[in-house]
C-alpha cells in the first residue's frame, strides 16, 4: 500500500508539472515603436489631385481618411473612401511593425484590384510611405513623403512613381486635415 501512495504521489506531481509547463507566459505585448502610429488613428479628410503620368489623364480627388489600432495594438489598420471624376474608390491597410528592419510594413488593397506593398517611416514629423503599386499586374514603384505641422493636423503630400525605379514623376499631391473630435454633449 505504501508503494501504491508514493506511485500515486509521483504521478500527481509529474501531471502537475507537465501542466504548469503548458501554462502560457504572459500575454505579449505590441513592440513600443507602434506608439508612433498614434499620429495617423483619427478621422481625416483630403483633397488634391493625380496627376497625368503613367497610370492616366490625372483627376481631382476628396476622400476621407479613418485609421484605428486593432488585434491588441499590433497592427494600425486604415480605411479611405476617395471620389473623383472617375468613380469612388476604397482602400484598405495594414500597418505592422517589423522589428528586422525597423520599419513599418504597410499592405494596402485598393477597390480596383491593385496593391500595394511597401514600408512606412515616422522621422520626426515625416511619413514617407515607399514601395511597389501593382496595377494590372504591372509594378510601379512609388514614394509619398508626407511633411505634417508640428501638431499632425495637416498633413501635406506629394507623391512620386517611377517605372524603372530612376526617373520619377509627380504622382498625387493631398492635403490630409485631421477633422476635430465632436464635442461632448453634457447631460443635462
Amino acid at each position: 500500500m505504501q508503494r501504491f501512495r508514493i506511485l500515486s504521489l509521483l504521478l500527481v506531481a509529474c501531471f502537475a508539472t507537465a501542466l504548469l509547463a503548458q501554462a502560457p507566459s504572459s500575454a505579449p505585448k505590441p513592440d513600443p515603436e507602434l506608439k508612433k502610429l498614434a499620429v495617423l488613428v483619427g478621422h481625416w479628410t483630403y483633397e488634391g489631385e493625380y496627376k497625368p503620368g503613367p497610370l492616366g489623364p490625372g483627376a481631382k480627388i476628396k476622400g476621407a481618411y479613418d485609421a484605428h489600432m486593432i488585434l491588441g495594438g499590433f497592427f494600425l489598420q486604415e480605411e479611405e473612401v476617395e471620389k473623383s471624376d472617375a468613380g469612388e474608390m476604397r482602400n484598405l491597410a495594414i500597418e505592422s511593425y517589423n522589428p528586422a528592419n525597423k520599419n513599418f510594413d504597410s499592405r494596402w488593397y485598393q477597390s480596383d484590384g491593385s496593391t500595394v506593398n511597401g514600408t512606412l517611416t515616422i522621422n520626426g514629423n515625416t511619413i514617407t510611405w515607399a514601395g511597389t503599386l501593382y496595377v494590372d499586374g504591372k509594378p510601379y514603384q512609388f514614394r509619398e513623403p508626407m511633411v505634417c505641422s508640428a501638431d499632425f493636423t495637416t498633413c501635406p503630400a506629394k507623391a512620386e512613381i517611377s517605372t524603372d525605379g530612376k526617373t520619377w514623376v509627380p504622382f498625387f499631391e493631398t492635403t490630409f486635415i485631421k477633422a476635430k473630435p465632436a464635442a461632448k454633449k453634457s447631460g443635462g
